[in-house]
């Protein structure tokens, strides 16, 4: 019995140098939607750090907000050898000819962060659910009823409608009952701050600045929504929320400008696709992927193979938090801020 332990110890070493020396010869092209927008750089540094780790390549193309462009750029991944696709999607329905292709050609595809409804496609992303539901509670808690404009995100992102999904399971109650009342909502194309800028300036005439609460789906709509805001005078009084702990976002919420960011370590996202995309290419079956569990929320009810991540809401009373975790240093945070008037600033 000793002799069949050490033999399977013995084997289990080999498979794992043999998977060692499988991802060191791999490829792993990403393609970005976006890459100007900030959080992506630091998605980018651990995938980047994940591969070298394991000894394989880093090849990637921004789409710079373009479709037709991302379509191009997957294309061109693959023709510079990938082994394996992260894939971060402009426009989830659009990519579907480029992931096809990959997954016919035996090329694995791990949507990140963003649904990408394609049962050959592994998806890996934060509980976008969740991360609406804290969004709503962070806003509710401070104004639990009065005018609410809802700055959504993407109409071609399937997150924008996740994310509203669980904004509503915590506001419906006060909507039905006549306490909130939603005086308007609409999504930011691209989810750029200068288009959440312009819905949120058009709400603010429409309902001649009596706005209580903004519910914002990312940073940068937050960001824009409150420079809509400030040109009112109006920020700092009404809370807003936003996702992604964004370092401008974050010393927002420290000067008392926006209410909650939903922080989601993009550095655990970003290492743990690097290493499904290294397991998947070395041969390794969806279902086999650690924390693996079946997704089909999606617009289509595919059925997906999926790991979700868990976000954290981050307020003036945790900032501490991602301070302590290197997220952002306290410099950065606290900038502008009065003295005493954060604990974490202290």
């Amino acid at each position: 019995m000793r002799s069949f332990v050490k033999l399977m110890a013995g084997a289990a070493i080999l498979v794992s140098m043999n998977t060692a020396t499988m991802a060191a010869n791999l490829v792993v092209g990403v393609s970005w939607s976006n890459f100007q927008e900030e959080r992506w750089k630091t998605d980018e540094a651990a995938i980047k750090k994940a591969l070298e780790a394991a000894g394989a390549k880093y090849i990637s193309a921004d789409a710079q907000s373009s479709a037709a462009k991302q379509l191009t750029d997957v294309e061109s991944l693959i023709s510079q050898g990938a082994n394996a696709l992260i894939v971060l999607a402009q426009d989830s329905d659009a990519i579907a000819p480029a992931i096809e292709k990959a997954t016919a050609e035996g090329i694995p595809v791990v949507g990140y962060d963003r649904l990408i409804e394609n049962p050959e496609a592994f998806y890996i992303t934060f509980d976008n659910k969740e991360v609406g539901r804290m969004q709503a509670q962070g806003v509710f808690k401070v104004k639990p009823e009065g005018n609410y404009v809802f700055i959504k995100g993407s109409s071609s992102d399937p997150n924008a409608d996740f994310l509203f999904a669980g904004q509503m399971e915590v506001l419906k109650a006060a909507v039905d009952a006549g306490k909130i009342k939603n005086v308007g909502e609409a999504y930011t194309d691209g989810w750029k701050p200068e288009n959440a800028q312009k819905n949120m300036e058009q709400f603010l005439t429409k309902n001649n600045n009596k706005v209580d609460a903004v519910v914002a789906s990312n940073d940068g709509t937050a960001g824009g929504a409150i420079a809509a805001l400030d040109a009112q005078g109006l920020a700092g009084s009404v809370p807003v929320s936003g996702q992604d702990a964004d370092k401008a976002a974050l010393n927002r919420v420290a000067l008392g400008t926006q209410t909650v960011s939903v922080w989601k370590d993009s550095r655990e996202l970003g290492k743990t696709a690097a290493e499904i995309a290294l397991a998947l290419a070395s041969g390794k079956k969806m279902t086999e992927i650690p924390n693996v569990q079946t997704f089909n929320g999606g617009p289509k009810k595919q059925a997906m193979q999926s790991v979700f991540l868990k976000p954290l809401p981050i307020t003036k009373d945790n900032l501490d938090v991602v301070i302590k975790a290197g997220w952002i240093s306290k410099a950065e945070a606290c900038q502008g801020v009065k003295a005493g008037a954060v604990a974490a600033c202290k």
